[in-house]
Formats: structure tokens, C-alpha cells, sequence
């Protein structure tokens, strides 16, 4: 039976043994592996593809590999296609929820790349629609299902450095899609194949500018991306939601340079303060994010000794009887070392996050990331970029009424206009 912290999801859809007709939006990039990755289940039909990029390295490439397969370059056309079991949606960040709430419509299980959404009215429309539905669905934070993640919650929840005090997380490394400061002048003729219109989507229109965008560079971009803190937050402070059994934040500041309205802050800090729960040690708990080359947490912050390592992305959870540090895709760590050398470590088996999502479409496993759970995590992350947004001023968040109590001119940054023609009715 699955428990309410793995936030499974049930399926109505193909019984069990059966094929599990899955279509793919977005098949370069991530969404080329994400499509393999779920397609190497063998209870899995490809039967639909579509990429607004006809070329060789997108929907080309997949229709290679997956000749049965309808291809298409408009989404909504992909939509009508009968037979469709799931979908998964691979796009940049801005076409998330307008492609996932379409298909959980439709009745149809969705796996859906981090972050969940563009804004946090979209998080929680897309957590709202998923129950509504009884669809399955996974968000794609898939180092969720790796041991090492797995591993450390059983640490922190067992109580290996007892309850925990603070928690800081970042990513530090360099990042090579920011690499303007204000929109690009002039424009470049759209190459062949491409069909800019579709990638705008629900986005306000804009000229095509070689290599600024399409296929890679959109996360710099406030139209588009979510900036640093979307692209990794909702990997790295998932095992501090999930083994910390966090809710949304009740406040939250961020610290970043004032942004202007085309991109994000090379660096920024978000401090958030939760509830706390059975596993803190106090009513709330603080979780400091930093994110940008060569900025996170000092020593001193993170009370480590000298020669204890610090990564360049993952969380140190302070606790009362030492310290937990969970590296990015790395091993947990217990310190201080000499403490702990007895300390009885039981590794958890990782799982298999995508064809997971597809056993659990057909009856036959749970979902670790159901938008029931990554809804909210998402919703706190997205808070975050809200926050950038007026550096300095911290943020009073009423989670039920879903409102900035102490700011009422921030609320306009938790939801988006749409396009002309784009419209995104359950926001």
C-alpha cells in the first residue's frame, strides 16, 4: 500500500501486462532522453512525437529511432491523435503546464520535466488538475530515485545526526546558458525546420536570434526558463522536503541583484523559514538556498570543520548531534567523521523514476514525485523566483489562500498573461 510520503499516484488506465501508449513533446535534449529512458520499458508504445524542431538532433532523430510513431510540430493537433495513454513533456519551462494540463484534461498520465511549472499559479493548477483527474504523474527530478538521495533520507529520518537544526542548499557551479544581461537586438532568419511561432507558445512574442534561445540558451530568460533556481532546486532541496516532511514556506527573502525584465541574476540567496515538523528541533525551521558560480554557504555558516569537503552543488543538514552532507548526485556523508565511523549506514536501493511512472500508469508501482508532492515542491521553489523579483523584502505566504500577505504587490508575480490565442483556462 502506498504511503502518503511517497505521494503515489493510482492509475485508471491500461491494466497491468498491457502496452502503455505513450506520446513525447519535446524529443531533443533532455526530452530525447526522457523519451529512451521511458520508452526502454517493455510494457511501452511510442505511438505519437512532437518537436516545434524538425531537424536532425529533435523530432528527426526521434522518428528515426521510432518509426511507428505520428509525428507532429503542433502539440494541440498531437493532443487529438486517439489511443494516447500518457504523455511526457520535455519543453521549456514556460510550455510545462499549458501541454500537461491539456493532456490531464484529456484523462491522460503525464510526466513532466522540472520545474513543474512557469509560475506558482501553474504549480497549483497542475497539482489540482492531476487529483481531479486520477491521473499518474511524475516530475522529472529523477535523482529523487537514486540511492544516494534514498540513502540520506533513511539517515535523516532515522535520526543518525537527530534532529535537525538548519538546512542550506546550492549550487555553485558554472553555468553556461547565462550569458546575457538584456535582451539580444536585431533578429536571425528562423532555420529551416524550425517553427518559432510554436516554441513561443503561451510566451510573448519575440524575434528569432541564433543561439539565444532555441535549443539551449532559454533558461536564461525570464520569458522562458526559470533561471538557476528552477533548474536545480527541485533536485537538490527534494531530499530536505522529503526527509524533513516540509509544507510550503510561511516566509521567505531573497537576496540578488535588482532584475531587469528579460533575464535572471547570475547569483542569488533565498531564505525560506517552514513549519517544523517531527524531525526539527524548533517550531520553525530556516533552509537557506544560494545558487551561481562560486557562491554558496561559507564554512563558518555551515559550522564544518576544516577538511571536511564541501561540494560545489547539494545541502548540508545541520543537526543536533553533527552534520549531514548529501553532495548532487553524490554519496551522503556523516561529520564529524570520527563520530560516526561505527554508525551502522543501510544503503536504499535506488528505483527506476521513469519506467516507474510508466509501471504506475498501468496499476502496477507508485510514483515518488507525484505533482501531489512536487506540486508544492515546485510552488516553493517558484516562491523563490517570485522573491528575486524584490530583493531585500521578505515575504509573508498564506499557502491556503495562496497569497503574499505582507506584499500584495508581489502577487502579481505569482501568475502570467498568455499569449493571444494561447490561452491557459484552469490558471
Amino acid at each position: 500500500m502506498c504511503s502518503a510520503a511517497l505521494a503515489c499516484g493510482i492509475s485508471h488506465g491500461a491494466p497491468a501486462n498491457s502496452k502503455l501508449n505513450v506520446a513525447s513533446v519535446g524529443v531533443g535534449g533532455k526530452g530525447w532522453s526522457d523519451l529512451n529512458a521511458v520508452a526502454s520499458s517493455p510494457y511501452v508504445n511510442v505511438v505519437a512525437l512532437c518537436d516545434i524542431d524538425e531537424g536532425p538532433n529533435n523530432l528527426g532523430r526521434a522518428a528515426e529511432k521510432f518509426p511507428q510513431a505520428k509525428r507532429y510540430v503542433d502539440w494541440r493537433k498531437m493532443m487529438e491523435q486517439s489511443g494516447i495513454d500518457a504523455v511526457i513533456v520535455s519543453t521549456p519551462d514556460h510550455m510545462h503546464a499549458p501541454i500537461s494540463l491539456a493532456a490531464m484534461s484529456l484523462g491522460k498520465h503525464v510526466y513532466c520535466q522540472k520545474p513543474l511549472a512557469h509560475s506558482v499559479a501553474e504549480a497549483r493548477a497542475m497539482t489540482e488538475a492531476a487529483a481531479k483527474m486520477g491521473v499518474v504523474t511524475q516530475m522529472g527530478n529523477q535523482i529523487q530515485s537514486h540511492t544516494y538521495y534514498r540513502t540520506a533520507v533513511r539517515l535523516l529520518q532515522e535520526g543518525a545526526i537527530g534532529k535537525i537544526r538548519e538546512v542550506y542548499s546550492w549550487q555553485s557551479g558554472n553555468t553556461s546558458w547565462n550569458l546575457w544581461d538584456d535582451r539580444v537586438p536585431g533578429s536571425n532568419p528562423v532555420p529551416s525546420g524550425v517553427h518559432w511561432d510554436l516554441w513561443l507558445g503561451v510566451a510573448p512574442e519575440r524575434p528569432y536570434v541564433s543561439k539565444c534561445y532555441h535549443p539551449y540558451n532559454w533558461r536564461n530568460w525570464q520569458d522562458f526558463g526559470t533561471g538557476k533556481l528552477g533548474d536545480f532546486a527541485c533536485h537538490i532541496l527534494d531530499p530536505v522536503f522529503t526527509a524533513l516532511e516540509l509544507t510550503a514556506p510561511t516566509s521567505l527573502v531573497a537576496e540578488n541583484q535588482v532584475l531587469n525584465k528579460e533575464v535572471w541574476s547570475k547569483t542569488n540567496i533565498v531564505k525560506y523559514k517552514f513549519p517544523g515538523t517531527q524531525y526539527t528541533t524548533d517550531p520553525t525551521i530556516k533552509v537557506t538556498w544560494y545558487s551561481g558560480e562560486g557562491h554558496r554557504p561559507t564554512r563558518e555558516q555551515l559550522t564544518l570543520p576544516e577538511g571536511v569537503k564541501i561540494p560545489k552543488a547539494g545541502s548540508v543538514f545541520i543537526g543536533e548531534k553533527g552534520h549531514l552532507i548529501l553532495p548532487h548526485v553524490g554519496a551522503p556523508m556523516l561529520s564529524p567523521r570520527e563520530a560516526f565511523e561505527e554508525y551502522p549506514v543501510t544503503k536504499v536501493e535506488g528505483r527506476d523514476h521513469y519506467t516507474g511512472w510508466a509501471d504506475a500508469c498501468r496499476g502496477e508501482a507508485d510514483t515518488t514525485s507525484a505533482f501531489s508532492y512536487s506540486g508544492p515542491l515546485t510552488e516553493t521553489v517558484l516562491l523563490g523566483i517570485v522573491a528575486s523579483r524584490l530583493p531585500t523584502q521578505s515575504l509573508e505566504w498564506d499557502s491556503a489562500k495562496m497569497n503574499i500577505t505582507n506584499a500584495p504587490e508581489a502577487n502579481q508575480f505569482l501568475r502570467k498573461d498568455y499569449r493571444s490565442g494561447w490561452t491557459v483556462p484552469e490558471v
